[in-house]
């Protein structure tokens, strides 16, 4: 592999006995196929995920200098966030595990028992300033770049966060409407090595007193403490410190039916399969839903070629299968969440985890995540340290977030049947999956369906939909690179449909267009690039 820096500045590309070489790795053939033929089933729902399915992340690295949480109040930020309701707002990360509420008697007057006219005027009261938000944005470039070098020194600071930050986070969640996840301290010990809740139920008491609603998840990562922390914690155990702290939210009055969530393990392999196996023996009965974390590659150690493969891509359906297995034999029926997941880990990979080509892996784990049956996906990260979350330091979105955005208009929770169907390859050229509309566009009729393709290929491929389907009325949302050339895909901006997509103020969205093809003509899907179609007249039963 080259490294991702390598592949940020420069690809090398090659034709060469008829294929496109990226680097020394053959990646797209020239001779491909260039169209295929779709069956589409129509007839019944494979799976259902919960409404909130594609959620986002606030990395816990905001609250290591308390003065950045007041990045929440950006307008910008919130009317981002608010665009992508309903959704599940986690607060978590490696450096959860390193902070400690420390309460200073400083907080909000208004509490969550407020009418909505209340909750607006103190949402714009807590606005901020255009000239105080372009300091902190600026401050927040060199803090990220502190948090980076934590990071790859594995050296972890503790740090203390008091009453205001808990206020700027609930009050984002709120003004947003998304629901909050908050993430505990697992590293709390005792002398016994069980958790110490001691630091928790003050937190939990202060949440309470001010009626925050919001759910739980305690720790983050837990098969990583030894080489973080020096603190080694098996599966058994950390099971009985979830059913710990399940017995404190069932005493309290705001928190006895809140959600509880874990244990948030790396992705299944050696000792990582025992640690959920033994979490589940114990704990299973304590929580709502598992949840495993998920990263294609390694940041430090990938390129572009890794974005656009196939067989990265599929690693992904493995491991869902293997955690599906876990839990199953253990706990059957239990919800699977993916609690945290994007591109590369390490904080992601240096131009390319924030650029068009790392859509073609978000997009695919949302469609093969829906088909195998996880219920809830949560990208890493809204905002926060690392290259891998939704908007720039600016606080403008990258492709990534008009890519979830377009998913959260268009895909409905469920799932539907879809296969390619091509001869003489043993490689599908283009990636496809069907849902149903989402029926909370009043855009669309009853019974339209939203299947969305994407082609890792250079050339353009047609696609050939069923007979009875040829006619139908479609409109597509076809996303590019905002660039040509051999550096597109490095591209940090994106265009739907041919025209870039860009905020038209800090408060208001573009609208989404899309653009409807005339009636018996194929579908064209450009090379490098992926699309959502609405086939509006589908009138499939299920999705009525």
């Amino acid at each position: 592999m080259k490294s991702a820096a390598t592949a940020g500045s420069t690809i090398v590309a090659l034709a060469f006995f008829g294929a496109l070489y990226v680097g020394a790795k053959t990646v797209i053939s020239v001779d491909d196929v260039q169209s295929v033929r779709l069956d589409l089933d129509l007839s019944h729902v494979a799976r259902r995920v919960d409404e909130r399915f594609l959620s986002v992340a606030i990395d816990a690295s905001l609250i290591a200098e308390e003065k950045f949480m007041n990045l929440l109040n950006s307008p910008k930020l919130r009317t981002l966030a608010k665009a992508l309701i309903p959704a599940f707002l986690r607060f978590g990360g490696t450096k959860q595990d390193f902070m400690k509420f420390n309460p200073r008697g400083r907080y909000f007057q208004a509490r969550d028992n407020s009418s909505s006219a209340v909750l607006e005027k103190l949402c714009e009261r807590l606005e901020l300033p255009p000239l105080l938000e372009n300091r902190l944005k600026q401050e927040w470039v060199l803090q990220s770049k502190t948090l980076l070098q934590e990071e790859l020194e594995g050296k972890y600071r503790k740090t203390k966060f008091s009453e205001y930050a808990v206020d700027l986070l609930y009050a984002f969640a709120n003004c947003s409407g998304l629901d909050l996840i908050f993430g505990l301290n697992a590293l709390l010990r005792t002398s016994e090595n069980t958790w110490d809740s001691t630091n928790a139920e003050l937190l939990l008491k202060y949440c309470e007193s001010r009626q925050y609603a919001m759910s739980w998840e305690l720790g983050n990562e837990p098969n990583s403490y030894e080489k973080k922390a020096g603190i080694r914690v098996d599966g058994y155990q950390l099971g009985q410190d979830f059913v710990h702290l399940h017995q404190i939210l069932q005493q309290s009055a705001v928190y006895h039916s809140t959600g509880l969530y874990g244990p948030d393990v790396g992705q299944p392999r050696d000792h990582r399969k025992y640690l959920l196996t033994g979490f589940l023996e114990t704990g299973a009965k304590a929580i709502t839903a598992c949840t495993w974390h998920h990263y294609y590659v390694n940041g430090r150690d990938t390129s572009l070629e890794d974005f656009l493969d196939p067989e990265v891509l599929d690693t992904l359906g493995t491991k869902i299968k293997e955690v599906l297995e876990i839990v199953e034999s253990v706990s059957p029926g239990k919800k699977v969440w993916l609690g945290e997941t994007s591109s590369a880990y390490g904080g992601g990979a240096v131009g390319l985890s924030d650029t068009f080509v790392a859509g073609f892996m978000w997009l695919d784990k949302l469609g093969l995540a829906a088909k195998l049956g996880l219920d809830v996906v949560i990208r890493q990260v809204l905002i926060g340290s690392g290259t891998y979350h939704l908007v720039d330091d600016n606080l403008d979105p990258l492709p990534d977030y008009w890519l979830s955005l377009l998913y959260k208009r268009l895909v409905g929770p469920e799932v539907l049947k879809a296969e390619v169907n091509i001869n003489s390859r043993p490689m599908k050229p283009i990636r496809v999956y069907l849902h149903c509309t989402n029926r909370n566009s009043t855009h669309y009729r009853p019974g339209a369906v939203t299947f969305f393709a994407l082609n890792l290929n250079k050339n353009e491929i047609t696609i050939i939909l069923p007979d009875h389907m040829a006619n139908s009325t479609i409109e597509e949302f076809v996303l590019q690179s905002s660039e040509a050339g051999e550096q597109s895909l490095y591209s940090r901006s994106v265009k739907l449909n041919g025209q870039v997509l860009r905020m038209v103020d800090d408060r208001t969205l573009p609208p989404l267009k899309g653009r409807e093809l005339p009636p018996g003509e194929h579908i064209k899907l450009p090379g490098f690039s992926f699309a959502f179609y609405v086939l509006i007249e589908a009138q499939a039963p299920v999705c009525k």
